[in-house]
C-alpha cells in the first residue's frame, strides 16, 4: 500500500475502506483452495508421483507460508507444461507462492489483531467482543473464498487442464495486487506507531510478550497439538482416487462442504459463541476431531459401505468435515492471542503465531509420511492405513490433557488489566 502524511478524517469511512481491503485479503486467502486442488491431480496424473511425494510437496511448499509472489509464481506453473516441469521446479514455484501468501496472511492477521484492540465508540461494546466479531467477520470472507475456490475447482478440474486453473488464480491475485497499492495506507486509519521502531526494538518487544507465560505456553500448545498428529492427507488422496475411484468432482463437492461448514463455523462462533471461554471451545474441537478421525478409520475399513453409505456421500460429508476441522481451533485462539497481546506488539506475535502453526504443520505432514511408509502404504497397496489412521486418532487426543496451558478469558482479562 502507498503511504501517505495525513490522517484520513472520516472515520466511518476508514473502517468500511479497511472492511473492504479485508475482506478482499481473506477471500483471496480462501480462493488459494483452487489452484491446490489442481495441484494435487496435477501432480499424481501429470507427474506420476507416489502418495508420499504428494505428501512431501504439500507439505514442503509451506516453509516460507506478497501478492505479486504469488501471481508469478502461479502464472509460471501456468505457463510451463507437465512434460517441462521437474518437481523441484515445481517445488520452488510453490515455495515462492506460499512465501507471497505468508506475507500477506501475517499482514492481514496483525491488522485484524490491532483494528480489534482499538477502543470501540460504543462503551457498551467490550474490547474482547469487538476483536471476536472482527476476527469471524473476516474468517467468513476467508469461508467464501474456499467455497467458490473449491466450487469452481471441482468443476473445472474436469473440464480444463490443470494449468487453466493456475492461470486464473494468478490473475485473481494480480487484481488483489492492483486495489491494494491504489489504496493509501492513511486512508485505512490504522494505528501508528512510533518512528524510527526497528527490527531490534521489535525482537524486545517480542520477547517480552514471550516472557508472559499465558502467551508462550498457548503458543506452544497450538503448535504441539498440530505437530504431534501425523498428516495423512496425501494418502486419502490416493485411497479415494486410486483405490476407490472417487471422482474429482466429489472431491470438489467435498472441499466445498467443509468450506460451507468453515463458513457456518464462523457466523455461529459470531452469534452465539463469543461469550463462550476459549479454552472450553479449543478443548471441544481437538475432542471432535479424534471422533472424527476414528471415521475414517471405520470408513477405511468398511464399515460406512456394509451399511449403505456410498463412499461418495461419505468422502462428501465427513472427509469434507475432518479436512477443515483441524482450523476451527484457529478462530477462538486467535481471539485469545489478540486479547494477551501486549499493545504494538501485534505484527510480531502474530507472525510468529503464523509460523509456529506453518512449522507444525510440516512436522505433521512430515510424520504422517513417516507413518505411512512404516506401515507399507503406497499407491498400489494400502492394507497398512487403517493402523495408520488408528495411530493418528490417538494422537489427536493426547493434546487434551495438556489443554491447562491454554489460559482461560478470566486471565486474559487479568493480563490486559496487568500491562
Amino acid at each position: 500500500m502507498v503511504s501517505s502524511p495525513s490522517p484520513s478524517p472520516d472515520g466511518g469511512k476508514d473502517s468500511n475502506l479497511m472492511r473492504r481491503i479485508l475482506v478482499l485479503g481473506f477471500w483471496v486467502q480462501g480462493f488459494r483452495c483452487l489452484p491446490w486442488m489442481a495441484i494435487n491431480f496435477f501432480v499424481k496424473d501429470g507427474l506420476n508421483v507416489d502418495p508420499s511425494t504428494l505428501q512431501l510437496l504439500q507439505n514442503s511448499a509451506n516453509l516460507p507460508m506478497v501478492a505479486f509472489l504469488q501471481a508469478v509464481s502461479w502464472l509460471a506453473i501456468a505457463i510451463l507444461s507437465p512434460s517441462g516441469i521437474s518437481i523441484f521446479t515445481l517445488s520452488l514455484c510453490l515455495l515462492v507462492s506460499n512465501l507471497g501468501a505468508s506475507i500477506a496472511e501475517v499482514a492481514n492477521d496483525a491488522i485484524v489483531a490491532g483494528i480489534g484492540k482499538q477502543p470501540t465508540m460504543s462503551p457498551k461494546t467490550s474490547q474482547s467482543s469487538s476483536s471476536g466479531e472482527l476476527q469471524s467477520f473476516v474468517w467468513i470472507a476467508s469461508s467464501a473464498g474456499g467455497v467458490l475456490g473449491n466450487l469452481l475447482g471441482g468443476i473445472a478440474i474436469n473440464r480444463y487442464a490443470p494449468q487453466a486453473m493456475f492461470l486464473i488464480f494468478s490473475l485473481t491475485v494480480a487484481l488483489q495486487l492492483f486495489v491494494t497499492i491504489t489504496v493509501h495506507e492513511s486512508s485505512l486509519n490504522l494505528p501508528k506507531s512510533s518512528s524510527g521502531v526497528g527490527i531490534r526494538k521489535q525482537l524486545s518487544e517480542l520477547s517480552v510478550a514471550l516472557q508472559k507465560p499465558e502467551i508462550a505456553y498457548s503458543i506452544a500448545w497450538l503448535a504441539a497439538s498440530n505437530a504431534i498428529i501425523p498428516a495423512l492427507t496425501g494418502t486419502m488422496f490416493f485411497y479415494q482416487t486410486q483405490y476407490l475411484n472417487i471422482n474429482s468432482s466429489v472431491l470438489g463437492i467435498s472441499k466445498v462442504f467443509g468450506q460451507a461448514a468453515m463458513l457456518l463455523w464462523s457466523i455461529i462462533y459470531n452469534c452465539y459463541l463469543k461469550s463462550v471461554p476459549s479454552k472450553k471451545l479449543i478443548a471441544a474441537i481437538q475432542g471432535v476431531m479424534a471422533v472424527f478421525m476414528l471415521s475414517d478409520l471405520l470408513f477405511v475399513k468398511g464399515v460406512y459401505r456394509s451399511m449403505g453409505v456410498p463412499d461418495s456421500l461419505y468422502v462428501i460429508v465427513f472427509s469434507g468435515l475432518l479436512e477443515v476441522l483441524f482450523f476451527f481451533k484457529i478462530l477462538p485462539f486467535n481471539i485469545l492471542i489478540a486479547q494477551l497481546c501486549p499493545s504494538g506488539c501485534e505484527g510480531s506475535l502474530m507472525a510468529l503465531v503464523a509460523s509456529a502453526n506453518a512449522l507444525s504443520f510440516i512436522v505433521s505432514g512430515y510424520l504422517g509420511v513417516a507413518l505411512s511408509s512404516f506401515v507399507g502404504v503406497t499407491g498400489s497397496d494400502f492394507s497398512g492405513f487403517p493402523q495408520a489412521l488408528l495411530i493418528q486418532a490417538v494422537c489427536t487426543l493426547l493434546p487434551i490433557y495438556w489443554s491447562s496451558c491454554i489460559p482461560d478469558d478470566k486471565q486474559a482479562k487479568t493480563s490486559k488489566k496487568n500491562e
